[in-house]
Order: C-alpha cells, then sequence, then structure tokens
C-alpha cells in the first residue's frame, strides 16, 4: 500500500487527491455544488450534496489513477469548518441544510449573549469571539427552529458535527461519530486549554451534550471505510480543519511562522507554540494542530471574502469568464484611479468583527470600468492581510519575540503573480508561494501518510518543502502607507453606513 488519498471539501467545491509514497500528486478529481441564499447574509448547503460529491469524486480519483482501492494506506481528511450538520443517528439523513461558515444569521443570538456578558467567559475557554461564523449559534438556531429536536438529541437520536465529523460517519458507515481537535476548537464548544467540550457553554445554548462527537488528535485512527463505498477498507488517519492542513502543509511548526491560505476566504495563521496567546485585537486564539494528546497553539485571522471576491466579478458582474481572467485586468487598469472595494458581503471578519455592515465601492469616476473593479478586488485581499498582520504582531511581539520575515502562501488565488506582488507591497515582506499549491490537501494527506508510517515525521517533512518563487515589496514606505490609509478610511465609512 504505498498511496494516500486525501479528501479536501471545501465551500464551493469538492477535491479529492491521490498522492503518491513520495508525496507527489498522482490524480484529482473535483466537483462544485450548490449554494443556496434563502435570505440576506444566510448561506446553507444541502449536507447531501457535501456527501455525494465526496463520494463520487473519491471514486472518480481512484481511477482516474488505475489503481486498486487496496493501494490506499489511508485517507486524509481536511474540509470547511464552523460549519454545521445535525443529522438522524440511524438514517444519517440531515434534518436541515447545513449552516454554513459565511452564514450571519444569528448575529442577534451574539448580541443577546454579548449583552448579558457572557463574551469573557466564551473566549476564555474557547479562544474565540461572540460571532455568528462559528458553530455553537448555528447549531443553537437549528435546535431552536426544527421541532422536537432538543429531545431528540438528548436521547441520542441526533448528532452534531462539522463536516468531517459527517463525513467519517458516512464513510465508516455510521459507526464513528468522532471529530479532531482542530475543527473541534472552531465550534465555540470546545475549551481548548483543558481539551474537552465546555459543559457550561452546552448549558448557555441549552445543547445537549450527547450529540456531540469524540474528539481526537490530528493524525488518529479514526475508523475504517465501508468496502462497499470505495472497493476495500481503509482506514481514515488523518483529520484537520482546512487552514490547520494548510499550515501543516506549508510546515508552519515553529512557533513565530505565519501562512495564509487565499480561497473563498482569507486565513493567516501564526504559530504560538505550547501555550495560547490570548489577542487583544480581536483575533482568534486557535489549536493549530495536536499530537498525542498535546494542542499547539496559533493565533488566527479570518477573512470572509478573498477569493469570493474573484467569483463575485464572473457570476456577478460577469465581467471575467474565468478568475484567471481578473489579473489581465487588473494589470490593464487605470493606475490614476484610486478605487477601494470593501467586500464585506457577508460582514467583514477580524480584526474588525462586524456581522452587519454590507460591501461598499469608493473612487468611482466616468472612466471606472472593468479593469478598474478588477484590481480593486485583488487589492481588497492585500489590504485585508495587511488588517490581520498587524494586529499579528501587536499581539505576538508583546509577548513572545519577533515573527518570521516572510509570509508563506497558499490556496487558488496565490497563482495570481499580480495579487501576491501586490499583497507583498502593501505589506511590506517577502511573500513566499510553495512548488504545491494544493498545501491544504496536501497537509491532510501528510497526517495520514506520517499515521501509515509511510511519510516522514515533521523535521523530514519540512525539509521537503519547496519554494516556487518569492515575491519582493517593490513599494515605497510613504506610497504603500498612503494607500493603507486610504483603506482604512474606506472600512471606517463601510462600517458606519
Amino acid at each position: 500500500m504505498s498511496h494516500i488519498l486525501s479528501i479536501d471539501q471545501g465551500t464551493t467545491s469538492t477535491r479529492a487527491i491521490l498522492f503518491d509514497d513520495k508525496m507527489k500528486i498522482v490524480a484529482t478529481a473535483q466537483e462544485e455544488f450548490e449554494q443556496h441564499y434563502p435570505a440576506s447574509g444566510w448561506v446553507e448547503h444541502d449536507a447531501n450534496d457535501l456527501w455525494d460529491t465526496t463520494l463520487r469524486t473519491c471514486r472518480a480519483v481512484i481511477e482516474k489513477a488505475g489503481i486498486e482501492a487496496s493501494q490506499i494506506a489511508g485517507i486524509g481528511i481536511t474540509n470547511q469548518r464552523e460549519t454545521v450538520v445535525v443529522w438522524d443517528a440511524e438514517t444519517g439523513e440531515p434534518i436541515h441544510r447545513a449552516i454554513v461558515w459565511q452564514d450571519r444569521r444569528t448575529a442577534p443570538i451574539c448580541r443577546e449573549l454579548h449583552d448579558a456578558g457572557h463574551e469573557e467567559m466564551v473566549n476564555d475557554r474557547t479562544g474565540l469571539i461572540l460571532d455568528p461564523y462559528f458553530s455553537s449559534t448555528k447549531l443553537k438556531w437549528t435546535l431552536d427552529k426544527v421541532d422536537g429536536s432538543r429531545d431528540r438529541a438528548a436521547a441520542g437520536k441526533l448528532l452534531f458535527g462539522t463536516v468531517d465529523s459527517f463525513l467519517i460517519w458516512k464513510l465508516t458507515g455510521g459507526k464513528r461519530h468522532v471529530t479532531d481537535a482542530t475543527n473541534a476548537c472552531r465550534t465555540m464548544l470546545y475549551d481548548i486549554r483543558k481539551g474537552r467540550w465546555s459543559t457550561s457553554i452546552c448549558k448557555l445554548l441549552d445543547i445537549p451534550y450527547e450529540m456531540l462527537p469524540e474528539v481526537m488528535d490530528c493524525a488518529a485512527d479514526f475508523g475504517t471505510t465501508d468496502p462497499a463505498l470505495l472497493g476495500a477498507e481503509i482506514p481514515i488517519l488523518g483529520v484537520a480543519g482546512d487552514q490547520q492542513a494548510a499550515t501543516l502543509g506549508q510546515a508552519c511548526f515553529s512557533p513565530g511562522m505565519l501562512k495564509s491560505t487565499y480561497g473563498t476566504g482569507c486565513f493567516a495563521l501564526l504559530n504560538t507554540g505550547e501555550k495560547p496567546v490570548f489577542s487583544k485585537n480581536r483575533l482568534l486564539t486557535t489549536i493549530a494542530y495536536q499530537f498525542d494528546g498535546k494542542p499547539t497553539y496559533a493565533l488566527e485571522g479570518s477573512i470572509f471574502i478573498a477569493g469570493a471576491v474573484v467569483q463575485w466579478l464572473r457570476d456577478g458582474l460577469q465581467i471575467i469568464s474565468q478568475a484567471s481572467d481578473s489579473q489581465k485586468l487588473a494589470e490593464a487598469a487605470d493606475d490614476t484611479q484610486e478605487v477601494i472595494l470593501v467586500p464585506a458581503f457577508t460582514g467583514l471578519g477580524a480584526p474588525y468583527w462586524e456581522s452587519e455592515c454590507r460591501g461598499a465601492i469608493y473612487g468611482l469616476t466616468r472612466n471606472t470600468g472593468p479593469n478598474e473593479f478588477a484590481r480593486a478586488a485583488l487589492k481588497s485581499v492585500g489590504y485585508q492581510t495587511r488588517d490581520l498582520l498587524e494586529a499579528m504582531h501587536a499581539d505576538w511581539q508583546t509577548r513572545e519575540g519577533e515573527t518570521e520575515p516572510t509570509l508563506r502562501v497558499d490556496g487558488g488565488m496565490s497563482a495570481s503573480d499580480w495579487a501576491m506582488q501586490f499583497l507583498s507591497d502593501i505589506i511590506g515582506a517577502q511573500v513566499d508561494r510553495p512548488e504545491v499549491l494544493e498545501t491544504t490537501a496536501l497537509g491532510a494527506a501528510w497526517l495520514a501518510g506520517m499515521r501509515a508510517g509511510i511519510y516522514p515525521g515533521m523535521d523530514g517533512f519540512a525539509e521537503a518543502w519547496e519554494l516556487e518563487r518569492r515575491f519582493e515589496p517593490g513599494m515605497d514606505d510613504d506610497k504603500r502607507n498612503a494607500a493603507y490609509e486610504g483603506w482604512k478610511r474606506a472600512v471606517k465609512a463601510t462600517i458606519s453606513v
């Protein structure tokens, strides 16, 4: 057995990637699935779509590679985090559409909890802030709205999980209801220092403890697939939420190392080592990974709209036909126009956490056209990243020391040379893009391969990390700071509306 199957279940698509024993990609398969927007700020998925696309892509990638399922030594799973699935413990049928991490419907619940004085306790236990982003209030909303669901959950008839937990339950034929520490810590129900579900938060939100999954290390024995699904019993050996999997795939194993992933959203993680660092700048304290029961912590900044802004150019404005066209338009934009797009389509994430503000565009003229819109969209990602990094540097340097002078990047949007050069310019630091851009899937594959004994440990994996291109800042300080001040004024104006 010399292959590892990595399942990357994302916000807009599901991918299955097969790696060989040298951690090289052998074959890939990908399927998009429907997004549901039942109201402003609401985002849902049909959980059966997540499962169906997972099963089909896994079967397709095995067929593409021309191997037998028995040649796969293990499965690694990485997934969109915070998204809530509640399903029947016997049938596996979801009782409601999955409520996606981007969804903002629980803002009133979060305000009530904040006004009642619970935020300090929640932050102390979970490292998170009271925001609709996280799973717990989404779960409360589901239990509030679906008749009889709390009683059924308390009786063990309903199960809750993030997407990884739902997929494992389905893959194992309903035999395993588990998750890993990196997904658990994003639910706003998990005590990240004690390493267990918080009874006080469960009680506060009236969430039955019986419906919660068992929490495991990132590399562990999560169960074995039903042989009828893929053609063989395959052990599931690695699980991590997508941003933590990318942190692993980028080999950010030392305190101070920093990565940023550009998918639908943008997520920057700073490894802070064995002790959690609690932010004074509205960042999140989270678990980066956990081995042998010992968590390694991180500071995280979350941007809700990154690659999704390019999808908006394609699907909303219809000024491009594919994502790569955005770079061509940006390159052709009029340099004399400073158009600023604040892409708060579902609110603003860190460090603002303004769930109810919406997007805005500033600096429009009669000459503004598709080129300028594309450039403003790509720039918005660089500006938001700088917001995160400034907050991280302030939190980390006052406590422990210097961060690494280089930002490692990955995700689909990192393929844009123009966007990555602007990112380097606006943050005033080196930006390193790895040889393997499928960093999230690679991180999940490494977990499973390490557990299976066919991939190296941390040191060997870190040595194998390869640089594809380094972007160096070319913008002078005055121009950089003036541009960033313009962005901050635009954000302030957007929030005040």
